[in-house]
């Protein structure tokens, strides 16, 4: 039997708790402070992948660096309920073109076809 892997999501509250019906823990979290001792908490837990809202990844740069370090947990970000801040596309972006060397997933006019 393969072992499940833990997986949670961190955010503001009514972003996360649907998560719950998936069997993925959930995090509430009222503020950037609360949500980088949840991230800190999973690491040491053993957690596999964690997903954060973009509204609360903005201010966790440092706690964010700091667990790019580790295999895991992987952490993805996800928009909260008020939509999406475009910082999981630019984070996207970021770290492809550190291991590519060059942005090959948005450049301006890729997959356009003339």
């Amino acid at each position: 039997m393969i072992p499940m892997s833990k997986i949670a999501v961190i955010g503001d509250r009514d972003s996360v708790l649907m998560y719950r019906t998936a069997g993925v823990t959930v995090f509430p979290c009222a503020n950037a402070e609360e949500a980088g001792e949840a991230l800190r908490s999973i690491a040491r837990e053993g957690y596999a992948c964690a997903f954060l809202t973009e509204n609360l990844a903005g201010e966790l740069q440092p706690v964010l660096q700091e667990l790019g370090h580790a295999p895991l947990p992987a952490v993805s970000l996800i928009p909260s309920g008020s939509g999406s801040l475009g910082l999981a596309r630019a984070r996207l972006k970021r770290i492809v073109e550190k291991a590519v060397g060059a942005d090959i997933l948005f450049q301006e006019g890729a997959g356009k076809h003339e």
